[in-house]
């Protein structure tokens, strides 16, 4: 993707989408409640995007594939408690993705194929080792090239405090 590439999200017919991938991070749930409240006041929406990594099924067919809809039915389950989480403080329906590959690769090719993603909001960690696993990652990985804004919400924010920012 070109850096220059216009995003569809400011015409007419298109919303601004949030784009948060769902981990089970702490952090994950920091970037959430930012997106979401972020979506609420913008009039935008939230795409929450879970990754699989196939590396995971490096086994018999048989043994694959049932570890491969049992990793499926884990990400369902976690995308449906963080819809259950956004519903609880706003009114924003999040829109559920599930993809298999390398995380970093997943979240380009979604903002490529969506023209409406025009924020990726990842949450840092409070840990002292670093700014998280997701954060380290892309900004390793694509920071030079990256085709939409990153925004990144500190770990340690309250809710009151994500509320007041958002």
């Amino acid at each position: 993707m070109s850096r220059g590439k216009k995003r569809k999200s400011q015409e007419q017919g298109h919303s601004r989408k949030f784009l948060v991938v769902v981990d089970g991070t702490p952090e994950c749930g920091r970037a959430l409640h930012f997106a979401a409240r972020r979506a609420e006041h913008s009039g935008g929406s939230i795409t929450l995007l879970t990754v699989i990594s196939p590396a995971d099924f490096q086994h018999w067919l048989g043994v694959e594939n049932i570890m491969r809809e049992e990793a499926r039915v884990e990400a369902e389950e976690m995308q449906a408690r963080m819809v259950k989480e956004v519903k609880s403080f706003c009114d924003v329906m999040p829109e559920l993705l599930i993809r298999e590959g390398d995380k970093a690769e997943e979240i380009v090719t979604l903002i490529e194929e969506d023209e409406d993603v025009a924020i990726l909001v990842l949450g840092a960690s409070t840990e002292s080792t670093g700014p998280g696993p997701l954060v380290a990652m892309l900004a390793n990985a694509t920071s030079a090239s990256f085709p939409i804004p990153v925004t990144i919400v500190p770990g340690d924010l309250t809710d009151e405090e994500i509320d007041a920012l958002a």
